[in-house]
């Protein structure tokens, strides 16, 4: 049922799952040298998490690294994210900052996706949203829940919400504590997918126990899945040329 969405060069939410890699570099040095290992990967998006950065408190040079970004790599869709510590983030940010930062992060036109997490105060995420939705910035909202593996009505009504106040994709991570919860996220996935979804979702669920999830996902309608080159953003993720092998074997198209 879900839709797909056209960015630069590639399609999500058609065909096998996008891999998206994350850039979680303290420094403009250690970025760069990540970037460099990623040009020569066969990757689909960038992922530059902007909590690992030391001076990202500093718009100039959160500028200057989107535009090192933009000019290595012209052609990949990036996706801007700070991922507040509430949601498992590396940084404590207020609000305002929080706002702030991503409305300049916006108004850059370096970005393609930016990441709004669901649960932050919800005036702000609104204006976030039509901000983003005026640059022509798309919107990926998300929730990640580094406790527990919520229920499967708990993980779709989550999804539908995102999708209900306008998200362009709903992106949901859990923490597993047995294979049954991998299996929840996974039944959560396939029944939004197939009965409720208008737009392309990402759905994961983290640590060891979540891997199947990073690999068969898409067959269940997760539209998205990330891997690592250098450093990892998050717990679970497969190095990129594991996972291409993996996604090479599960799809066909």
């Amino acid at each position: 049922m879900k839709s797909s969405i056209q960015v630069r060069n590639i399609t999500i939410g058609e065909g096998k799952p996008k891999v998206c890699v994350p850039i979680v570099g303290k420094t403009l040095t250690e970025i760069n040298e990540a970037l460099q290992v990623i040009a020569n990967q066969q990757i689909d998006l960038i992922e530059w998490r902007a909590d690992f950065f030391q001076a990202v408190d500093d718009m100039n040079q959160v500028t200057t690294v989107l535009k090192e970004i933009r000019q290595k790599l012209q052609t990949s869709p990036i996706i801007f994210t700070f991922r507040t510590a509430e949601e498992g983030g590396n940084k404590k940010f207020s609000l305002d900052a929080y706002s702030q930062l991503y409305q300049g992060v916006i108004h850059t036109g370096l970005i393609d996706f930016i990441d709004i997490e669901l649960f932050i105060e919800a005036s702000t995420r609104n204006e976030l949203m039509a901000s983003a939705k005026q640059n022509e910035v798309l919107t990926i909202i998300s929730n990640h829940d580094f406790a527990k593996t919520p229920s499967k009505e708990a993980i779709i009504n989550r999804l539908k919400l995102a999708q209900d106040i306008g998200g362009d994709v709903a992106k949901i991570a859990v923490m597993p504590t047995n294979p049954g919860d991998v299996l929840t996220l996974l039944d959560a996935t396939y029944t939004m997918a197939e009965t409720y979804a208008t737009i392309p979702i990402i759905t994961m669920a983290m640590d060891q126990l979540g891997t199947l999830s990073r690999t068969v996902g898409g067959l269940f309608g997760s539209s998205v899945t990330f891997a690592s080159i250098t450093k990892s953003s998050a717990p679970g993720q497969v190095n990129i040329k594991e996972l291409q092998q993996m996604l090479d074997y599960f799809y066909t198209s």
